[in-house]
């Protein structure tokens, strides 16, 4: 069934007010965010919910995105879908965001270039400023092995308290390393969401990954690992632009 827009509008806004405040969201909240009634809005998440895209935690009232309701947000992101995000832009201003997505993308750049004489203190830099500028743990190989920085980030976020889901992630990360080499993603920006990690379905984490090209292999790899709760718009888009820039910046 296909969303209609202003389902596509509601989900929207909830993954990006969740991955800001880290509670479910209200209908009340929504109500006030659309200029409708707070019925109208219940209704809408109801449909949204049967169709799997939102659920509710617990006893809670409000809704959190699903794993189907992320991948359906990060698709419209890799198309390039701008009305999306105008859509998504609703409880921050859209202009700031980018302005911030710009100024990041800038220092970044700085950061890696200061750094471009030997390329694995260039990727060593990018995996730190993604650390940094994403609050996510920070991944990289480098020739046969495998960099990692901001475990602590990950472990701070509220989805990491219990002993149970740190035990999931750390498998996870123990087993990241054989299967990047042996599934070898081909894609420019990887995302897998949650139960679409190979390794750790559920861990409750989300690897964004992008493939680059380097003097130490063709097959590199950099990018983060944090909860499914996460700016998609802003790490998606980093993890994406930090590759290209390695691979035009280490090839020359």
């Amino acid at each position: 069934m296909q969303l209609s827009s202003r389902q596509i509008q509601i989900l929207v806004a909830i993954i990006e007010q969740y991955a800001e405040v880290a509670s479910p969201v209200g209908s009340v909240t929504l109500a006030k965010l659309f200029g409708v009634s707070s019925a109208t809005i219940r209704s809408e998440m109801a449909k949204l919910e049967d169709m799997g895209y939102i659920t509710h935690p617990h006893t809670s009232a409000g809704r959190i995105p699903t794993d189907k309701g992320y991948r359906f947000y990060v698709n419209r992101l890799n198309e390039n879908n701008d009305s999306l995000l105008e859509q998504g832009n609703l409880l921050l201003n859209a202009d700031n965001n980018k302005d911030n997505l710009t100024r990041a993308t800038s220092a970044l750049c700085s950061r890696i270039t200061a750094q471009n004489n030997r390329a694995d203190q260039s990727i060593r830099s990018a995996v730190d400023s993604l650390v940094e500028l994403t609050g996510n743990l920070g991944l990289a190989t480098i020739g046969d092995q495998l960099y990692i920085n901001g475990i602590y980030n990950l472990f701070s976020q509220p989805e990491f308290e219990s002993g149970e889901a740190v035990q999931s992630v750390a498998r996870l990360l123990d087993n990241l390393e054989p299967w990047l080499k042996e599934a070898s993603p081909n894609e420019p920006i990887n995302v897998y969401i949650g139960s679409e990690n190979p390794i750790g379905k559920t861990s409750g984490v989300s690897l964004i990954i992008s493939k680059f090209s380097s003097p130490l292999s063709e097959n590199t790899y950099i990018g983060v690992l944090g909860p499914t709760r996460q700016n998609y718009s802003k790490v998606v888009r980093l993890v994406k632009h930090t590759g290209e820039f390695l691979e035009d910046i280490l090839g020359e």
